[in-house]
């Protein structure tokens, strides 16, 4: 949950002395940029808002100019509303290059504390798409396994992860709030060494949102990806990742 600390007095901040015009830009968009200002220039991520009363006073608009300037920043990732407490900065987007390791692996990397909460884990009948990617007939059984991962306490994905039945054999019986390609190569024998995967953004589905902490249509990063160790397809996987804590950078040369 964000730090409830409190920004300075709205007088002493350089965003609070901006006024709005009666320009042809919408009120409601000028206090979007007047707040996102705040946010960036003024506050620290965890830090709250002031209140929509204070805002309405401030800026001398109505309520529903207020909601729709917070509303607007909520879904956009800037800033987090909770529920009794008020609106907060949002956190810092950890910063991912593009390569292959495991979610604990990255975020140890990062100096940040990794832990999941195991929502499933079944053998069932895997989805046609998956059944392909992993090489299987059509109908197989694959080993499901769906988790909820945060870092510092903080949700910041959903992983919807099928293995293939002959290379985990006995991935169910071992603790899986742990790293899974940890477990793949020290007791499985399956070193993942390359995978495929598309990256997009979408909408948040209304359930995702929910176990992310955030609100359904929220932007996520959507990762789909097949996990190889050699030329045997192991782990065929969906992800969603608040695009407000997560961002991927790379590289790129001629």
């Amino acid at each position: 949950m964000p730090a409830t600390t409190t920004p300075d007095a709205p007088g002493a901040s350089p965003a609070s002395a901006a006024t709005l015009d009666n320009s042809i830009v919408p009120k409601h968009e000028q206090l979007r940029a007047i707040i996102l200002r705040l946010a960036k220039e003024d506050l620290t991520p965890g830090a709250r808002l002031p209140s929509e009363r204070e805002l309405m006073d401030m800026y001398g608009v109505s309520r529903i100019t207020v909601r729709a300037a917070i509303g607007r920043l909520v879904t956009d990732g800037h800033l987090v509303r909770v529920p009794g407490k008020g609106t907060f900065v949002a956190d810092s987007a950890i910063q991912s290059t593009l390569h292959l390791a495991s979610f604990t692996q990255e975020m140890e990397a990062r100096g940040l504390t990794a832990s999941t909460v195991v929502l499933t884990a079944e053998r069932t009948t895997a989805p046609e798409d998956t059944a392909e990617a992993l090489g299987l007939a059509q109908g197989t059984e694959a080993i499901h396994l769906r988790r909820l991962r945060l870092a510092d306490g903080r949700p910041v994905s959903v992983d919807d992860a099928w293995y293939h039945p002959a290379h985990a054999e006995g991935l169910l019986d071992i603790d899986l709030t742990g790293s899974v390609y940890k477990a793949l190569a020290e007791k499985f024998g399956h070193q993942i060494d390359r995978a495929r995967q598309t990256v997009r953004a979408e909408s948040a589905p209304a359930e995702i949102g929910v176990l992310l902490g955030t609100v359904a249509g929220a932007p996520v990063l959507f990762f789909d990806r097949t996990s190889y160790s050699g030329d045997l397809p192991i782990e065929h996987a969906r992800s969603w990742y608040r695009s407000d804590r997560y961002a991927l950078s790379m590289e790129v040369r001629l």
